[in-house]
Parts: C-alpha cells; sequence; structure tokens
C-alpha cells in the first residue's frame, strides 16, 4: 500500500484562499523539520537523538489477509510492525510496499518477515506461479530488533527492492537508531537475521528425477522454508542500490553452522539481479548462493565474519565488480576484534552433479580481495582471499589479491575435494601481492586426488598459467586512497584483460584489474565503493 503524506490543514486552507482571490498561484505544502538524524551510510555507529516531527503524518505499509486489512501503527516519526503483523508464524500472501518515511523515519520490525506462502510439495503443496511482491521504494529504511527478525521470500514470490544511487535502500538494525537503543549499545553485526530468497532454479541437492517431478524442496540453512525447481531463468526479484548491515544471526535450525547470512540465494535463478549492495558486518557470509543461476554486479562486502562470498551446489551465475575489504570492528564491550575468513569459499558440488547440474562453474570478472593477517572472532579461522573446494570451477578475470604481512595467515588453500577439479579453475590476467601465498606446506598438488593433469604441478605454476603475475606483498598495487588499483604502478607488468570474449550483455568492457580503478573517480561504482570503506572505518 502507498504510503500518504498528510500536511498540515492550515497550508491547505491557506492555499484555497490564496487560490480564491484569483490567478494561477501554484502551493507547494512544506514541513518544518525540528528532526536530526543521523546518515547512517557514513557513520552507523554513533546513534543521534531524533526529535519526532509534529507536521507530517504517515500511513505505514498494510497487506490484505483472510481477516482483512492489516496495517503497521505510524509513532509520529517511524512505522512499527509488532508480531501481530509479521513473524515466523505469518506468511503474507498479497502485494505490500514499503515507501521512504518522511524525516528520517523508518519501518521497524519485532519478528520475521515472510513474504509468500512456503511448503514441501512432495506434501500437496503447490508453488504459486504468481506470488506476492515485497516493495521497497528509494529511501526506504526497513530496520530490525532481533535475531528472529529476518526477510524470507517464498518460492514464487518476488522481493523488488530498487533504490537509486541517491536513495539507497537500507536494511539494518534498530540499534542503529537512539531511539530504539535503549541501553546505548548501538548496532552490531548479529542484530538481526538478515535476507533469504527461496526461488525455483536448479540446485544439485535435488536429483533429476525430483526435479522432472517438480518434488524438489531443498531446506533452508537457519529458517525452516524450501527452495529448489527446474527453472535456471526464474525470477525472484530484484535489489539494487542497497544496503545490508549487521545481519546474520537468527534461528539455528541444525545448530552450530546453521546460521543466517547477510544475503542467501537458495536456487535464484538469472531473472533475479543484485546490483550495487553494500554487506557490512554480518555474523556469517555476506552473500552464499546455493545452486542457481543469478547474477551478481557492483558489490561490496565490508567487516563480514565469516566467507564474503560462499558459492556452492551447482551456481552457476556470473559476476563483476566485487570488493571485499577485511578488517576489524569495536564490539560493545570495547574490544576490537578481527572480521573476515574467507572472501570466497567456493564449492563445486554440495548434494551430487548429475545430467541436469554441474558442479559450481560461474565466470566472475573484476575482484578485489583485501585481507588481513587476522584471525576471525568468529571461528578463529585466518582471513585468506580463497578457498576452493568440493570440485569447483570458475573462470575468474582481473582478480587482485593482497595480504601486506602473513603471520599466521595465507592467501589461497586447497581441500582435497578441491584440488579434484582445479584444472577448470583458470585464473587470466590477475595479481596476487600476497606475504604468504599458499597454505599448503610443500606447494604441489600431490593430494592424490587432484586432476591427472595438475598431479606434482606447483601452486605458482597453476597461478601463473600464461598471463597472471605473483609479486610482493610490499608492491604498489593499491591507489593512496587504499581500495582502488593503482592503474600507474610499476610493479605490476601484465595487463588486464578486456572482456571482449565474455558475453557483453552482462560485462562491461574494461582495462583495469581488481575491482574498481584509481583512474574512474567520478563512475556511481567509484563513490559507491568509496562511501562503503568510509562506513566501514568508523565501526
Amino acid at each position: 500500500m502507498e504510503f500518504k503524506r498528510l500536511f498540515n490543514a492550515s497550508a491547505i486552507a491557506t492555499a484555497l484562499i490564496l487560490a480564491g482571490c484569483g490567478g494561477d498561484i501554484n502551493i507547494t505544502p512544506t514541513v518544518v523539520d525540528n528532526s536530526t538524524t543521523t546518515d547512517n551510510s557514513t557513520n552507523n555507529s554513533n546513534n543521534t537523538t531524533t526529535t519526532p516531527p509534529t507536521t507530517v503524518d504517515a500511513e505505514c505499509a498494510s497487506y490484505e489477509s483472510a481477516a482483512g486489512t492489516v496495517e503497521g501503527t505510524f509513532d509520529g516519526l517511524d512505522c512499527l510492525y509488532n508480531d501481530s503483523f509479521a513473524s515466523k508464524n505469518i506468511s503474507i500472501s498479497s502485494n505490500i510496499t514499503f515507501e521512504e518515511l518522511p524525516d528520517g523515519g523508518v519501518h521497524v520490525f519485532e519478528d520475521a518477515l515472510q513474504i509468500g506462502v512456503d511448503g514441501d510439495t512432495t506434501t500437496g503443496f503447490v508453488v504459486p506461479t504468481a506470488g506476492p511482491t515485497m516493495t521497497v521504494k528509494p529511501g526506504a529504511t526497513l530496520a530490525f530488533k532481533s535475531g528472529e527478525a529476518i526477510i524470507r521470500i517464498a518460492r514464487g514470490a518476488k522481493i523488488q527492492a530498487v533504490g537509486t544511487s541517491a536513495k539507497p535502500i537500507i536494511f539494518t538494525s534498530a540499534f542503529a537508531y537512539d531511539r530504539f537503543d535503549d541501553e546505548g549499545k548501538g548496532p552490531l553485526y548479529a542484530d538481526w537475521g538478515g535476507i533469504i530468497i527461496n526461488g525455483n532454479a536448479i540446485t544439485d541437492q535435488c536429483t533429476d528425477a525430483e526435479r522432472t517431478a517438480a518434488t524438489c524442496n531443498v531446506p533452508s540453512e537457519g529458517i525452516t522454508s524450501y527452495f529448489g525447481g527446474n527453472n535456471n531463468a526464474d525470477s525472484s526479484g530484484n535489489i539494487k542500490w542497497a544496503k545490508i548491515w549487521y545481519a546474520g544471526s537468527g534461528p539455528k535450525v541444525g545448530g552450530d553452522g546453521d546460521d543466517l547470512n547477510s544475503l542467501t540465494l537458495n536456487a535464484v535463478g538469472s531473472g533475479s539481479e543484485f546490483d550495487y549492495i553494500h554487506i557490512h558486518q554480518g555474523f556469517d557470509d555476506g552473500v552464499e548462493i546455493f545452486g542457481g543461476a543469478t547474477t551478481l554486479k557492483h558489490i561490496v562486502v565490508t567487516d563480514t565474519q565469516d566467507d564474503s562470498f560462499d558459492f556452492d551446489a551447482g551456481w552457476q551465475g556470473k559476476a563483476q565488480f566485487l570488493f571485499i575489504q577485511h578488517g576489524t570492528v569495536t564490539t560493545r564491550d570495547g574490544a576490537t576484534v578481527s572480521m573476515g575468513n574467507g572472501g570466497f569459499e567456493s564449492d563445486g558440488v554440495k548434494g551430487a552433479s548429475s545430467a541436469q547440474v554441474a558442479p559450481s562453474n560461474p565466470t566472475i570478472a573484476n575482484v578485489t580481495v583485501i585481507t588481513t593477517d587476522g584471525l576471525s572472532v568468529r571461528d578463529g579461522d585466518p582471513s585468506i582471499a580463497f578457498k576452493f573446494d568440493d570440485e569447483f570451477n570458475a573462470n575468474l578475470y582481473n582478480v587482485l589479491i593482497t595480504k601486506p604481512v602473513a603471520t599466521q595467515t595465507y592467501c589461497v588453500t586447497f581441500s582435497s575435494d578441491g584440488e579434484k577439479q582445479a584444472d577448470k579453475i583458470m585464473f587470466h590476467n590477475s595479481v596476487m601481492a600476497c606475504d604468504v601465498e599458499f597454505s599448503d606446506a610443500d606447494g604441489t598438488f600431490n593430494s592424490g586426488k587432484e586432476a591427472a593433469s595438475l598431479s606434482g604441478t606447483t601452486l605458482t605454476a597453476w597461478f601463473d598459467g600464461t598471463s597472471n603475475q605473483r609479486i610482493a606483498a610490499s608492491s604498489a598495487v593499491l591507489a593512496a586512497n587504499g581500495f582502488a588499483t593503482a592503474t600507474a604502478s610499476t610493479d605490476v607488468t601484465i595487463t588486464a584483460n578486456n572482456l571482449s570474449t565474455l558475453d557483453s550483455g552482462f560485462f562491461d568492457s574494461v582495462n583495469y584489474i581488481g575491482a574498481v580503478s584509481d583512474q574512474d573517480t567520478s563512475s556511481s561504482w567509484y563513490k559507491w565503493v568509496e562511501a562503503a570503506v568510509t562506513a566501514a572505518a568508523q565501526d
């Protein structure tokens, strides 16, 4: 339901009186704003006291249910949604819209927001072909009060959360706002559950027979719901120009390890797009993908505790412009802790490959991974750039990996199962500037599971190929701003791949290695990364 702003009756009355005097008089109602708010895109950890305005009212989001219209409550500034509006026991089956609220107001949830009816097709449930759509308008902010509070999009439903560069959408912790932070503790990772999108695309967690019979039902991590189907072109909607901060907690159905990510894409098809997203301080992974063929573009992940990106279960998608930065944050008890395990956890097979689904085999271009020498506060694992596991395949272009110092960490590691198809993991025109490059003690493929063509091959020879370069960790690969590629660096002697051989409908032609160029300072992408890095530094 669309929001309506109701201006003072006195302003309207004045307009009518002036109009009665004759002539064409255009009156634009104005609002006296006595509030102060924090711009959470640049300083989310410093809460600001806000005085609710008295001159504007708003109508909160609503939806139709069997019992009638259900709507949130407006408190003079924010729209509040309790567990009678949305919860883990309520599935909203009609369209719902969240608009930008005036004067810095936010939509605040106590519990889960579940869009679409979920079910197991082996019990007679039929996935709707035209389920509800959750629309989030540019500039809207949705804030959540607990780890039980998630957004779940069911199969057949959609999310359309499309902001703009000037008005990004924000999904965040309610503790980012002083008026909801009674204890004055500020926001932190695991404050809320994150976003789960369940699609109808192909995942190797189902069999070919199950896909053919429409009985593919894979339980989602973290909360009981189902995903999977037989359509890799399926659409679950789009998220663009959005920030997902302080997420990744929630109910743990399977115990430790069954945690929620900031953004989980379960069998989401290529009909969905995820573009211009900043994920910050997630508890588990930043983006985890199970199968499907969705695309990623212009994604920043900062200070996420586990993996920034985790690909699994036969993902066949594409990605370009991925920026990852590991760092530290200050916890509520004042401790400084390290954030970041893997830049990428790259898994090929979770269930079983078949005639209908091969191991994960994405094409990824223009990546920067800035690692540290820290051990993640989540599980003590090292900050690394890539872990390859479970028969992963990929083509990776224009990748830049950095690690200035390594006393307890490294940049790249393989599991023995990751070596099985390592000959199908190919870097192109990529640079590694790491103090310790690989975890393997003897530096060769010799687990006994490696591809025959790589047996006894050194890891350095595998990475080098014919177009890549390994250089000293102290090399000047980043510009003075600490995030953009130093394109004039004389330490890098290879050139970028212009990607002319890839799908021009998705991949942009480039002339630099890494996610962002120091020569591109006026672009929306450069400014998006710059704002993200600045915000992360203030936590």
